[in-house]
């Protein structure tokens, strides 16, 4: 069995006691951002699985919309990132 060489952990431990690998991350190829997907790309970059600057070239997303992402999560949690609760969520 061969690994492919990564930079950083291959996995990482969440504080709830689960693992997260980089199996666990999405495609790179997504193109449907569901609230469950875009909340895997912020706890891999926050507890170190991939860095920033990787999550935003491998997913083509801005600085700006990562941003969004972590802000939404750590304010109103997971269920912010969902499209049809976007009203109840932001800001006046």
């Amino acid at each position: 069995m061969y690994l492919k060489k990564v930079e950083g952990p291959r996995a990482v431990t969440l504080p709830d006691g689960t693992v997260m690998t980089r199996a666990d991350l999405p495609s790179d190829r997504t193109r449907r951002w569901v609230a469950s997907r875009k909340a895997a790309v912020v706890r891999g970059v926050l507890y170190g699985l991939i860095t920033q600057e990787d999550a935003q070239k491998l997913y083509a997303i801005s600085a700006d919309e990562f941003r969004e992402w972590v802000t939404a999560v750590s304010q109103h949690g997971e269920d912010a990132l969902k499209t049809t609760a976007l009203q109840k969520y932001r800001q006046p």
